[in-house]
């Protein structure tokens, strides 16, 4: 009982701790989502097709991303509660299950990078000038991705023990890294060679490998929480399944959004490889504004974890509370972003008149539906917290693929592209509503068994 009244999620005041959970998170978060941003905009001043090449490849990378964020995702929710209950033996059993999931995932994506990037260039698009970028790209993110996959899990032990700042240190670190050595890759700035599209994806990789070194040296030395060691150490099936129980339905939710791109690319490249460009500027620009809703969600899982494990219920509804207040907020913000300054984000990109007769209003269009997206993804991380990884895969579905796709390719056979934007409306209030429904159902349920037991 002692840890536990000493532990900030149990004792802190909800308001208090909502935001120092959720602050570091948002920060480590923007500065993360910088690395396509600022490879984007590179990129873009090299040429379109070097920019449509890297946004073909985004698919692969936002597959990665799933696979590693689901695995990570499960692990802090199986952590937050295992450390609720005060066994800190278990968790740190738990936390070593998870970095070696982390690897095995990173094992997979280099097989299939070293063999397959051509490949799947040459699946994405017919032109081979954009075709041999795409390929060079993906080779270099997929072959060395481990420092992407293995920095996750470090940052979820940092976050699932409480220290927040720390889990920021760790995204930070990479995320600088390639900030610096964006443009001396690119452009051969320094005397070093310039070495285009493959400069980007140097520079990306080194930053995850440099979050990787902070996120091993951080646990090693300011960790005590949680000791990760291989000594005595077997891997049990119990401990797997229960981090996949959150984390395969977020995989699946993730990789929604790898094959939703995919699919949005397909739709537009007959209007114009301008369209697909812009579509990619577009996707990465939501995320970057979506990364302060994220860092809100996923702070709330070790949050409504740890209180769920140590049966504290009024402190769960306390962060009900504050959260949605919070992600409304932020979803305003970024419509009034997109709204108001549709050309100087496009700008960023160095869009030419083409990209901008396409992109400043389906910016103003799509940002309506922001609002909408932050209650579905809100409430699928609260739900996580409580061990329920299936509202945030289902409404992930409804928001990413279904209805989307269907409506986006049925509007751009009957209509002009203006029209297929309308598409992520419906997509988004199919997935709210679903949410809205899954969550009153499972508070419902939660805080009647209490009753019961009075």
């Amino acid at each position: 009982m002692n840890d536990q009244k000493q532990n900030k999620m149990a004792v802190m005041p909800m308001g208090a701790l909502v935001w120092n959970m959720s602050l570091p998170m948002m920060i480590s978060l923007l500065v993360q989502s910088l690395y396509n941003i600022v490879d984007s905009i590179f990129v873009a001043r090299l040429s379109e097709q070097a920019l449509t090449a890297t946004a073909l490849a985004y698919p692969v990378q936002m597959l990665m991303i799933a696979v590693g964020v689901g695995t990570a995702v499960g692990l802090n929710a199986e952590l937050s509660r295992t450390l609720g209950t005060g066994n800190k033996e278990e968790a740190s059993r738990v936390a070593v299950t998870g970095i070696l999931l982390e690897v095995i995932s990173a094992a997979v994506f280099m097989i299939l990078g070293f063999f397959g990037s051509n490949y799947l260039a040459h699946m994405f698009t017919s032109n081979a000038e954009i075709a041999e970028q795409c390929g060079s790209y993906l080779f270099i993110c997929t072959v060395f991705c481990l420092g992407n996959f293995v920095c996750m899990s470090y940052q979820r032990l940092m976050q699932s023990s409480g220290k927040a700042f720390l889990s920021m240190t760790i995204l930070v670190a990479g995320a600088v890294t390639n900030l610096i050595l964006d443009p001396i890759l690119i452009f051969g700035m320094l005397g070093g060679p310039a070495l285009g599209i493959r400069g980007a994806a140097i520079a990306t990789v080194i930053g995850q490998w440099v979050s990787m070194g902070t996120g091993f040296l951080l646990q090693k030395y300011c960790n005590a929480e949680l000791h990760v060691t291989l000594k005595n150490y077997r891997m049990q099936a119990q401990r797997v399944r229960a981090i996949y129980k959150v984390g395969i339905p977020t995989i699946i939710m993730q990789a929604l959004n790898s094959m939703m791109v995919t699919a949005f690319n397909a739709i537009l490249l007959p209007f114009s490889s301008t369209a697909v460009a812009f579509f990619g500027v577009y996707y990465k620009l939501q995320n970057f504004l979506f990364m302060p809703l994220n860092g809100l969600g996923q702070a709330s899982i070790p949050i409504v974890g740890y209180n769920f494990g140590a049966k504290n219920k009024e402190r769960i509804r306390e962060a009900l509370k504050i959260i949605y207040p919070a992600a409304i907020v932020i979803a305003v913000a970024g419509t009034l972003i997109f709204r108001i300054f549709p050309g100087q984000l496009l700008g960023l990109f160095s869009a030419g008149d083409a990209m901008r007769a396409i992109g400043i209003p389906a910016l103003r269009v799509i940002s309506l539906s922001f609002p909408v997206a932050a209650v579905t993804m809100i409430t699928g991380y609260f739900l996580s917290g409580l061990g329920d990884g299936v509202t945030n895969m289902v409404g992930s579905f409804l928001r990413q693929f279904v209805p989307l796709i269907p409506l986006a390719w049925l509007f751009a056979k009957v209509g002009q592209i203006e029209i297929v934007w309308y598409a992520i409306w419906v997509s988004e209030l199919c997935g709210a509503a679903y949410a809205v429904f899954r969550l009153y159902i499972r508070l419902r349920t939660m805080y009647e068994s209490r009753s019961q037991k009075k």
